[in-house]
């Protein structure tokens, strides 16, 4: 069986908070462990800070869409900005020595780091989707 739950938040900083509640509550509910849940609303609060700063680049009259999928022991957030789209290999590699000190970059790093799938696509529409994915470990 799957679930959805979808929610569109206008382009302000102040409303990450809130898919973070929502980010808790769906790991709360596939029943992951501690870490993983706080490691999976990291990577959530990344993506949707830059669909509204990059993407959207806080655009008052653009949204952000993000939509949860629960299936059996996996979780799959969408995140989509309604901007120009980014191409995510053209951003500098935070283990560079150079970018050690870089602050850009890192979101990105932080989820492919703590996410099991991180995809990114053009929405037909216009904007980019960025599709995080977290699979629950049978030990959790």
């Amino acid at each position: 069986m799957t679930e959805t739950i979808e929610l569109s938040i206008d382009s302000k900083l102040e409303f990450v908070d809130m898919v973070g509640s929502v980010t808790k509550s769906m790991t709360a509910k596939l029943g992951f462990s501690e870490d993983d849940a706080s490691w999976i609303e990291l990577a959530v609060h990344e993506a949707v800070i830059n669909a509204i700063t990059h993407g959207n680049r806080s655009a008052d009259d653009k949204q952000v869409d993000v939509r949860f999928v629960i299936e059996q022991n996996v979780l799959t957030i969408y995140v989509r900005d309604r901007g120009e789209g980014f191409d995510p290999s053209a951003l500098p590699d935070p283990l560079d020595p150079n970018n050690l000190l870089n602050p850009n970059g890192r979101g990105i790093f932080y989820m492919r780091t703590f996410m099991d799938e991180v995809e990114y696509s053009i929405h037909p529409e216009g904007g980019s989707i960025v599709r995080l994915t977290k699979q629950k470990q049978s030990s959790d």
